[in-house]
């Protein structure tokens, strides 16, 4: 996960590169295959953070400097910061835009957000100074608990598009999938959509918005 990351960071600064294309080209090799090629924001949850940790200590407790480890740990920490980069390389100066955040468990289908990358995202969004309004099908009520007044909770996908500077859709649920350019469009105050997850076809979200996607260089 974290070494299709690192290549969808070089992707960034490759005009018209698109990690997507590498990811399909990687995986036709049988000794790779296609899964775990997706390139996005990072790994959370309960599990993959706390192993990845756990392992690179037990490694160090027996005099041994797990490289490799340490490096998908840092890459990983890194990349939900990512989104947030490229926001502000579309908008400017976040201090006073409002945010909408979709998605905010740490993968769909499920309201966990433990180690969840939105969240780090928010964070950062708050830090530099944005309203940030979120939405997820199942995990605001985590959140809210969270969070409580600091953000604003919407009760839809569109909900939270409204008068929006930029989007980040920082997990890809199936309804996320169904939302078209002119959703965006017609809700945002700014229609910038920075597609975290990939979930959206380059080439129609260029029409008529501003899109920028993990692994996607300029054109």
């Amino acid at each position: 996960i974290s070494l299709i990351n690192e290549i969808a960071n070089i992707c960034q600064h490759l005009p018209e590169a698109d990690v997507t294309v590498v990811a399909r080209g990687v995986g036709l090799d049988k000794r790779i295959g296609p899964r775990f090629l997706n390139a996005g924001l990072g790994y959370g949850g309960s599990c993959l953070p706390k192993d990845v940790k756990a392992l690179t200590a037990y490694a160090k407790s027996l005099g041994y400097h797990p490289a490799i480890l340490e490096a998908v740990e840092k890459v990983n920490r890194s990349q939900p910061y990512k989104a947030v980069e490229l926001a502000e390389k579309l908008v400017g100066e976040l201090s006073g835009k409002k945010a909408a955040v979709l998605g905010l468990s740490f993968k769909p289908n499920t309201d966990d957000v433990r180690e969840a990358v939105a969240l780090k995202i928010i964070d950062r969004l708050l830090e530099k100074g944005c309203s940030v309004t979120v939405y997820d099908p199942a995990a605001v009520e985590n959140v809210r608990r969270v969070y409580g007044y600091k953000l604003a909770y919407a009760s839809s996908a569109v909900e939270c598009l409204q008068g929006a500077d930029f989007c980040i859709v920082a997990t890809e649920w199936d309804e996320f999938r169904k939302l078209k350019p002119r959703d965006f469009r017609k809700h945002m105050r700014n229609p910038v959509v920075v597609d975290g997850r990939r979930i959206y076809d380059p080439e129609a979200f260029s029409k008529g918005l501003t899109y920028a996607a993990v692994g996607l260089g300029n054109k």
